[in-house]
């Protein structure tokens, strides 16, 4: 079984198994997996370690709860879609189920309280702002599960190759070291970090592991 990229039906220039004309965005696989996005094959393994570590959502949450919103656009930007056999490349593609599924008309209108035509504001514009209605909750997350999340979205946005993606994980992400009084870390030092070095990651330890 092929799966085949949407934009060039298979006739870009094969390279690894990753199609060149569409920026590694698709690819083909064997009928079971991996399940991974190509680009997240080509990063260090520490790098995919946290990325997978981010996936689940904590437990007790309500259905509608913010990171539950923003964790289903996460895992289509690292995960294909199981249910599809393909990327859906951006948060609002029908498909995905709901592990993986859209950002609709409706979610906009039950979490912003909005009427019919979403106050005159195109969805993209909403889905946009869910980043910051995630800070507005974070205090209702376990600690351990913001620092997952907050690494992901880091990495997704110096790695993931569509331009517009990545940017808007990049913002997430200083969104979320501002909103805690930080400075954001560096793309060469998160990349130094996670570079599958044990003494690179122990340096960057205060109480290291055993």
């Amino acid at each position: 079984m092929r799966i085949i990229c949407e934009d060039c039906n298979g006739a870009g220039a094969w390279r690894g198994g990753t199609c060149a004309a569409c920026n590694g965005m698709g690819h083909t696989s064997p009928r079971f997996g991996p399940v991974q996005h190509p680009w997240v094959l080509d990063i260090p393994m520490m790098q995919q370690s946290v990325l997978f570590a981010a996936v689940r959502a904590p437990d007790g949450l309500r259905k509608d709860h913010p990171v539950k919103v923003l964790l289903r656009w996460y895992r289509r930007c690292i995960l294909l879609s199981a249910f599809d056999k393909r990327v859906l490349r951006n948060p609002f593609i029908d498909g995905g189920g709901s592990f993986t599924g859209p950002f609709l008309a409706g979610h906009a209108r039950a979490i912003f309280g909005l009427n019919e035509n979403l106050d005159g504001w195109p969805i993209n514009y909403w889905f946009d702002k869910m980043r910051e209605h995630y800070l507005r909750h974070v205090d209702e997350l376990p600690h351990h599960f913001q620092l997952h999340f907050m690494h992901a979205a880091q990495i997704v946005g110096v790695h993931h190759p569509d331009e517009e993606t990545r940017a808007w994980w990049r913002t997430f992400y200083l969104m979320i070291v501002n909103d805690a009084h930080l400075q954001p870390e560096s793309d060469e030092a998160m990349n130094l970090r996670l570079s599958d070095n044990d003494a690179e990651w122990r340096a960057r330890e205060e109480v290291t592991a055993a």
